[in-house]
């Protein structure tokens, strides 16, 4: 049986989690172990008997998680702490860029470590359930006109009243890509042209 294994992320920069509860399920029925790093979704309200619910196992520090995985999903690239404790010949699956991360991911490659970015995935429907650039251009769209929103400060759809009428607020969204069309759908939705 295979184990795959995550560990949280630095907080500081990343909230998103690989593993959710749900996944988990979907792992063990696949014949797979699922371990990870205690309180891993604490800071989403997921606490860790929800994860022991689905079949997870929990351990109290990365490097029990690290050693004992043979498949590690990170959201980031890991530090270079985490990269001592990747047993070599592991594989990595998660967002890496090849560009900023390229020290790190010598690194990984040194130690023999099967390296997988799902940004780097063609964007084809054969691979849309691993699309990790979509879920999270649509939630940028969304909340750009949402604080766009916020920091106009008035109205934003058409109003009628006894003491007048006000005219719905003008949005302007420039590109029509994954995140404009859904800041373009989120701006509809509240009422602005």
């Amino acid at each position: 049986m295979k184990i795959i294994g995550s560990v949280k992320e630095d907080l500081a920069t990343e909230k998103r989690i690989s593993i959710t509860p749900e996944t988990v399920k979907k792992f063990v029925e696949l014949n797979f172990s699922v371990i990870l790093e205690n309180k891993y979704g604490e800071h989403l309200g997921i606490n860790d008997e929800e994860y022991k619910n689905k079949g997870a196992t929990l351990y109290g520090s990365v490097k029990e998680v690290l050693e004992k995985s043979q498949i590690i999903l990170k959201v980031n690239c890991p530090s270079n702490d985490e990269i001592n404790l990747i047993k070599d010949k592991s594989i990595l699956i998660g967002q890496f860029d090849p560009l900023s991360d390229k020290e790190i991911l010598n690194k990984l490659i040194k130690k023999n470590i099967n390296i997988f970015s799902l940004n780097l995935l063609p964007r084809i429907t054969r691979a849309q359930s691993m699309d990790v650039l979509s879920s999270q251009a649509n939630l940028a769209g969304y909340r750009a006109v949402i604080e766009s929103v916020g920091e106009f400060g008035k109205a934003v759809p058409m109003m009628m009243t006894a003491a007048g009428t006000i005219t719905p607020a003008k949005v302007l969204v420039i590109g029509a890509g994954v995140a404009g069309l859904q800041a373009i759908a989120t701006a509809k939705r509240l009422g602005a042209v």
